[in-house]
């Protein structure tokens, strides 16, 4: 189901010239498209990379879930760029845009005769965003950019799992989608620096820079210790911290345990060895490991239902380690309409994730899906080209060709 109301999001008006593809760019300008801007995605004559490549291998329809997932709220077109006249309907729609997302490897955009200077000049308001793996100088800048090469050189591995295991990236391309947000909220506040001077400018994110300011209190603790921390043996989540802090089998699942007083959660359970003013600490790094296990053999005496109803009561931070199947159904997830339903034109209906944030006065709201390939192309020719009808039916003809 789409919102076909006419209450318009905050960004209603701007026009976002989309170039960009697989995870961090897309899901950037999909948020864009969610609160109401108008995304032209401009694709290569076979498409989005993402529409070849899936989690799971999963393409209902023939269509991968990968690219549906990042790409809803937008319009496609699909242009050679390396043509002229391709190259030409990329100007006129970037002459129209407020906003040019872009995550090539550096110097693409320059080689097309599509780089900020050029563009900038054809429009003076354009905000030009670019996105890379490491930045657009420095030694990395011939290397690969991708997730989990951003995430390993980055050092935050070394801080998840166990002592001695090998290093933890995350499930999450946690890379990727950092880099999205911290392009959203610098183009955002590019507007309002274009609002106040009637000028644009050039924005640049990477994946690095990203996961490494992202870490910023992990990162600062080390530069004053002088050393890394070590990671604990009992699964302790962040080696920064201390017991009892982390997850715990319970009799039938698992329980987290936050930020507590050792005492205070020993007294709770009956745990007489801690329940003393000595253990009075939330965050007990000495012996931590073995404060660990003598919790985790009394959790095991219970269902974990049974210990949120006795530690909830107590005011003791906690809550039940959920499975996608629990996430799901979990009653907060419902209550913050966080699980989607919409409708796609080849896989029918397609359950997602709905946007985090709410606005009062300017909801953002979900008006179409993700596009099939060049979907867009006649309206887009005409709205933002100015092509007429026979322009219009030469250009697809002979890009077809292509």
């Amino acid at each position: 189901m789409y919102d076909k109301t006419t209450n318009k999001g905050p960004l209603d008006g701007l026009i976002v010239a989309d170039f960009t593809q697989l995870a961090q760019g897309p899901w950037a300008t999909q948020m864009l498209g969610d609160m109401g801007a108008e995304v032209i995605k401009i694709e290569p004559i076979k498409g989005d990379w993402m529409r070849h490549y899936s989690y799971g291998n999963l393409y209902p329809a023939g269509e991968s879930i990968s690219f549906v997932s990042f790409n809803r709220n937008k319009k496609s077109i699909a242009l050679n760029l390396k043509d002229g006249k391709g190259l030409e309907a990329a100007k006129k729609i970037i002459q129209k845009a407020d906003i040019l997302i872009e995550n090539f490897r550096p110097g693409v955009m320059e080689r097309l005769g599509l780089g900020y200077e050029d563009m900038s000049a054809l429009n003076p308001r354009l905000i030009y965003c670019s996105s890379s793996g490491y930045g657009s100088s420095g030694p990395y800048l011939k290397r690969p950019g991708q997730d989990l090469l951003a995430q390993s050189i980055s050092g935050a591995p070394s801080l998840n799992g166990k002592k001695d295991d090998i290093p933890v990236v995350t499930a999450v391309g946690q890379a990727d989608l950092l880099t999205s947000l911290f392009i959203n909220q610098s183009i955002l506040a590019a507007l309002q620096a274009r609002y106040t001077s009637g000028k644009g400018q050039k924005i640049e994110a990477n994946l690095l820079s990203s996961i490494v300011g992202f870490h910023i209190q992990e990162i600062t603790a080390f530069l004053h210790k002088g050393s890394s921390p070590d990671r604990s043996e009992s699964g302790i989540p962040n080696p920064w911290v201390g017991a009892p802090y982390g997850l715990y089998h319970t009799q039938d699942g698992y329980i987290a345990i936050g930020m507590n007083s050792v005492q205070k959660l020993a007294r709770v359970m009956g745990l007489e060895k801690y329940n003393s003013e000595a253990f009075i600490s939330n965050n007990i790094i000495e012996n931590r490991d073995q404060i660990r296990f003598d919790f985790g053999a009394v959790f095991k005496t219970k269902a974990t239902w049974e210990w949120l109803d006795l530690l909830l009561e107590e005011d003791i931070w906690c809550s039940q380690v959920n499975t996608l199947d629990d996430m799901v159904n979990d009653p907060q997830i419902k209550h913050n309409k966080m699980i989607i339903e919409i409708d796609h034109p080849s896989i029918g209906k397609v359950r997602t994730t709905g946007f985090p944030v709410s606005f009062s006065e300017t909801p953002q709201r979900i008006y179409r899906p993700s596009p099939r390939l060049n979907e867009n192309a006649e309206e887009i020719l005409r709205d933002f080209c100015g092509y007429e009808a026979d322009d219009i039916t030469k250009f697809l003809k002979q890009k077809a060709q292509l």
